[in-house]
């Protein structure tokens, strides 16, 4: 394949480089964006956000035929699940959505090529090459050319502009290491061919509570080990509570403030090593899920040869332009600072290459929204009362329960509430924190507000359907200023 020239190479097709990639098309530039998998969309698509919510909600359909339906009048003598078809149905759309991407990608006129990429060198004239090693399956998606299928070579491109969009990989414990049969990554458990009788799950934050929430629906009796004293360590403190209490209601146990040293296999059963307190036991378990976080895919990428500097926790160092210490190579996503989500690296790389063109967009990291989507699900954005606190800011603290929601009560969906932040003195939301159904979209609503630097009254005001579940927002802004109608 001959050597091509790019305006700018995108590595990586997860949520942040294929967004890069079509942004940077729409303002004119010409892109090729390189992803190491057979299909696009990262690990976000591939093995993360997307089979995960598949499996929550299978997962939580079964749930609700065993537990809820009968309070609906709805009869169902003993459901049954398939695991098998569930699984199948997690991969069609994951296989559905890649090809949604792939298709925007050829739409917008960017070139896919699916291969290993690493920078190889800058010339005189400030143009980076970079290598690609195409497999035997590997193959160029082009909006000029037929999808073509190449043998195993190294092809090089060369572009003044490299973005990295590369992502994360899970971290394992130390000692530790995945084998993908009794110590396991997130991916693995993702993807088990039955139910585990016991689980034993190591991290009490989103991936883990998410997992956890799948399995124990479906059979396994699952135990959470956290070593921080509460689950979702950087949510407020109100949040965690509400959600730990519901999460043990369902079954799921929890050891807080616990470590995980060791596991060996004996007579055929498996064991960890916990120091719970002050002493250490062992437990059986027929898996052990590690999701205690994730650090930067960089290996492979050639970064080293440009001494792109990176913080403690290996991040990519970048500057507002999201350029790194090299000039001309940029990152965004898992690379860089910040929560390691994916709306996070899409708003990244959006604002990245509007800054390459010229515009002056920016990313506010107060107002990325987190959520976690067990049942009940929890989000918020913005500030807790525990950062309130500690960085000395007054404010009034609003908070309204579902169970006073009319539209929670038709639905049987009563537990949790809302927390609404705002400056005791401009009434600026600082922060909504929310437990509950359909949390993931009610924050959406906050997001929108504080965006636009709304106040506690600008949301007072808003009329809201009724009955649904968004008036408790409006509720729990009331309540900021003592004027609640329904408390």
């Amino acid at each position: 394949m001959p050597e091509q020239q790019y305006d700018l190479i995108v590595i990586g097709a997860g949520p942040g480089g294929y967004v890069a990639a079509i942004r940077a098309a729409q303002l004119g530039m010409k892109v090729l964006i390189v992803e190491k998998r057979s299909v696009p969309g990262g690990v976000c698509l591939n093995e993360g956000c997307i089979p995960s919510k598949a499996l929550l909600e299978s997962s939580e359909h079964f749930a609700m035929a065993g537990r809820d339906l009968a309070r609906h009048g709805v009869i169902v003598d003993a459901p049954r699940f398939d695991l098998k078809v569930m699984m199948e149905r997690k991969a069609e759309i994951v296989a559905g959505l890649a090809a949604g991407v792939s298709f925007l990608l050829k739409k917008n006129g960017v070139s896919l090529l699916h291969g290993s990429a690493s920078i190889v060198d800058r010339n005189q004239y400030g143009y980076y090459r970079v290598s690609v090693m195409l497999g035997d399956e590997s193959s160029v998606d082009s909006p000029v050319e037929q999808r073509q299928t190449v043998d195993s070579v190294l092809s090089i491109f060369i572009a003044k502009r490299i973005l990295l969009a590369t992502g994360s990989e899970a971290v394992p414990l130390p000692g530790m290491p995945f084998d993908g049969v009794t110590v396991v990554s997130a991916s693995d458990a993702l993807g088990f061919a039955q139910v585990p009788e016991r689980l034993l799950v190591v991290g009490g934050g989103f991936i883990g509570l998410e997992l956890a929430s799948v399995w124990q629906r479906l059979g396994a009796r699952v135990t959470i080990i956290e070593a921080a004293p509460r689950i979702l360590p950087g949510a407020d403190s109100q949040i965690s509570e509400m959600l730990l209490r519901q999460l043990r209601k369902q079954g799921l146990e929890f050891m807080l403030g616990a470590s995980v040293q060791g596991v060996c296999s004996t007579d055929g059963s498996t064991k960890a090593r916990v120091i719970y307190g002050e002493a250490q036991q062992e437990m059986e378990c027929d898996r052990l899920l590690v999701a205690v976080g994730r650090r930067p895919a960089t290996s492979g990428l050639g970064l080293e040869q440009f001494a792109v500097a990176r913080d403690v926790g290996g991040r990519l160092q970048v500057d507002a332009y999201y350029q790194t210490t090299a000039s001309g190579i940029y990152a965004v996503g898992d690379l860089v600072p910040g929560p390691m989500l994916a709306h996070k690296a899409s708003a990244e790389a959006v604002a990245c290459v509007e800054r390459m063109s010229g515009q002056a967009s920016t990313v506010d990291y107060d107002l990325i929204p987190s959520t976690v989507y067990t049942n009940p699900e929890a989000a918020f954005i913005g500030k807790s009362e525990e950062q309130l606190k500690e960085a000395g800011v007054a404010y009034r603290c609003g908070r309204f329960n579902f169970y006073s929601s009319g539209r929670a009560r038709c639905m049987g969906l009563t537990d949790g509430f809302v927390k609404v932040l705002a400056h005791a003195e401009t009434d600026q939301l600082l922060g909504v924190h929310i437990v509950g159904r359909h949390a993931s979209e009610l924050i959406a609503e906050a997001s929108a507000l504080m965006t636009f630097g709304a106040t506690a009254r600008d949301l007072t005001v808003i009329c809201h359907a009724h009955p649904t579940l968004s008036e408790v927002l409006k509720e729990a802004a009331l309540n900021a200023h003592n004027e609640a109608i329904h408390a």
